[in-house]
């Protein structure tokens, strides 16, 4: 957009960061999942997508934002924009992870695009993330987006609810506690204020209760898909957030089969309304 600062230099930056997949976060996870398995040992492979739980920026106190996230202008470009949401993923699952085992991440800043829509200027940021095992081969690969948004504004109406399929095979209603979003800003090392302070997202940030991470709701839907497939591979995941999720109601997650290998999942809203949706590719 003219007149705007041009942060294409910053597509292609990156960065390292390294992990060691232990078999406390996953046990911590299944836990609160409420999940019966028993604990993971050495060598077991890691569920798709829970490699979030074994790299974490290491950043200051005095390096965050007022919104408790790594301050922009280090990695990240120095947006004008206080708002920050994950927009959805494409992953490719090319080989397990197993506990025990090392791992190096390799972020790179991809793409830049700044836009505006009917809630006003918003820049789309994409990164591509690569998960290398201890022998160098390549377990995951992410390209993730995130969006950026100016403050909010107390006038503007909601956007109007997107419509969920209403062919659910499989569907499981999740209590979002307070608890349950603590224990995953803790695993993944997460201190955006809009999953815990209530007073930040209220008068700040501008929503009505504390955001459900979108990588949290991500991997329920996930969970729901190896509840009922245990023996399934999952191959590939192409995800799209839509609206939000907070902890003022229950929500629910779903799928359905499809053919082929194929499967769609899904989560709505606890007024019944598209929150995410994801198409995956499996082996049985």
């Amino acid at each position: 957009m003219s007149g705007e600062t041009d942060f294409s230099g910053w597509i292609g930056k990156s960065e390292t960061e390294h992990g060691i997949a232990s078999a406390y976060a996953a046990d911590y996870f299944t836990l609160t999942l409420d999940r019966d398995d028993p604990p993971f040992g050495d060598g077991d492979a890691l569920p798709p997508a829970w490699h979030y739980f074994y790299f974490h920026e290491l950043v200051a106190l005095a390096a965050t934002g007022e919104d408790g996230h790594r301050a922009k202008g280090d990695f990240m470009p120095p947006l004008p924009f206080p708002r920050r949401m994950w927009a959805g993923s494409k992953m490719t699952f090319e080989s397990p992870i197993r506990i025990g085992e090392k791992m190096r991440k390799v972020i790179t800043i991809a793409d830049i695009a700044m836009k505006e829509g009917k809630s006003g200027k918003m820049c789309f940021v994409t990164t591509t993330e690569e998960v290398f095992g201890e022998d160098g081969r390549l377990t995951t690969s992410e390209e993730r987006t995130q969006v950026y948004r100016e403050p909010a504004d107390p006038n503007a109406p909601p956007p109007p609810p997107r419509p969920a399929p209403a062919d659910a095979v499989w569907s499981r209603t999740v209590h979002p506690s307070s608890v349950l979003l603590f224990r995953y800003s803790a695993l993944t090392m997460n201190s955006h204020r809009i999953h815990y302070d209530k007073d930040y997202v209220r008068d700040v940030e501008g929503y009505p209760g504390l955001l459900v991470h979108g990588p949290l709701t991500m991997t329920l839907m996930l969970d729901l898909f190896r509840r009922e497939n245990p023996d399934a591979t999952m191959k590939t995941l192409d995800l799209r957030a839509v609206s939000p999720v907070y902890d003022t109601m229950d929500f629910s997650v779903h799928g359905a089969p499809g053919e082929d290998g194929a499967c769609k999942l899904w989560a709505m809203t606890g007024e019944g309304a598209l929150a995410m949706s994801a198409d995956i590719t499996f082996e049985a």
